[in-house]
């Protein structure tokens, strides 16, 4: 049995009465910012044949049942990206979704396994579109929730400062004295080991077996994004590319991604990325994802046949964002834990 009272205590709700509050005018800010860019929103499917691959998310499985009996596996997405990314191959220039997402083995301050997910995504645009899209959304959002600056755990954030453009090479070099592409000496084909000593040298512990991407997290962790996003927001840019997810390389230096993530008082905000539209390479990077996934967790996802079917047909060069509404509100609000700014949180066995 759980020992904290029910969320739904007349004084337990008046204490979180405020942030919720705060959460609504913060969403309708966010519609009305959307409607006055012209954009369309939209609604997918929670339901998908493929969650979203990322190798270190755990999804929610559960099976369809046809009328005639017939069964399928399906999932609830970890991100309405594939789905999205369909309807601008369909057609549509510029989308927004405030969808629900789900990923599973995840509960923290920060982390909760049904939250609000903010999507949108501009045909014909850059990255770059997306990060005039963050200030204008960032300022709109605080002031729709009443305070003067975004804080997280005694740090601030003022958006109307001049925001930091840092890639990662110069954050490394900034707070860990790491020269990161030293030990990549081939895009794609970095060198752990490397790595390895540079993390020790800096007192963190490594593993024989650790790969270059688990000491670089380690790294990031423990030296950078304590320093990211004050005393303004921080946007964390051109990251290594075989840390691509679905960005494209950058074509004025292939050693680097179109991809950047948004901090705010050291917490990540958002994630964004210039479209990879390359079908081939984005099955590759499918498969060896999930790859990844078997050997680490034991688990594998199916593969969106539809959304390579759609990448092959055509989709327009663009840039897509995906933003945490729940910390957007945290961060607004002042608020400890994700648990504070929902109406009511997925209730576990003892509540």
């Amino acid at each position: 049995m759980s020992l904290s009272p029910p969320w739904w205590r007349p004084d337990v709700y008046e204490r979180r009465r405020p942030f919720l509050a705060a959460r609504s005018r913060i969403i309708a800010a966010i519609r009305g910012y959307f409607r006055d860019q012209g954009f369309v929103e939209v609604e997918t499917p929670s339901l998908q044949v493929s969650p979203g691959l990322e190798p270190h998310l755990k999804a929610f499985a559960t099976t369809l049942e046809a009328p005639g009996g017939e069964e399928s596996r399906l999932y609830l997405h970890t991100s309405p990206e594939f789905a999205m990314k369909k309807l601008l191959v369909a057609g549509e220039k510029r989308l927004f979704q405030l969808a629900r997402a789900f990923r599973n083995g995840e509960r923290s301050a920060t982390h909760h396994p049904e939250f609000t997910m903010l999507e949108w995504y501009r045909a014909g645009a850059d990255y770059r579109r997306l990060m005039e899209d963050c200030e204008a959304l960032m300022r709109t959002a605080l002031a729709a929730g009443g305070a003067k600056s975004y804080r997280w755990r005694g740090l601030a954030c003022d958006p109307h400062l001049p925001w930091q453009h840092l890639t990662v090479a110069d954050a490394f070099q900034r707070h860990a004295g790491i020269d990161l592409f030293a030990t990549i000496p081939m895009p794609g084909r970095p060198d752990a080991a490397d790595l390895a000593r540079q993390a020790q040298r800096l007192g963190l512990r490594t593993a024989s077996d650790d790969r270059w991407d688990d000491i670089f997290f380690r790294i990031f962790l423990e030296r950078i994004e304590p320093h990211l996003g004050t005393p303004a927001p921080t946007i964390l840019m051109d990251y290594p590319v075989h840390l691509a997810a679905l960005s494209r390389p950058k074509p004025e230096d292939g050693r680097v991604a179109e991809r950047f993530e948004l901090y705010i008082a050291g917490l990540e905000l958002a994630n964004a990325f210039g479209e990879l539209c390359d079908p081939v390479e984005q099955q590759r990077r499918f498969a060896a994802d999930m790859a990844l996934k078997r050997r680490i967790y034991g688990l594998d996802y199916p593969i969106d046949a539809d959304f390579i079917a759609a990448l092959e047909h055509g989709m327009p060069e663009s840039a897509g964002i995906a933003l945490g509404v729940d910390r957007l509100v945290m961060l607004a609000t002042g608020a400890e834990r994700i648990e504070d700014v929902l109406w009511l949180p997925v209730a576990d066995k003892g509540s």
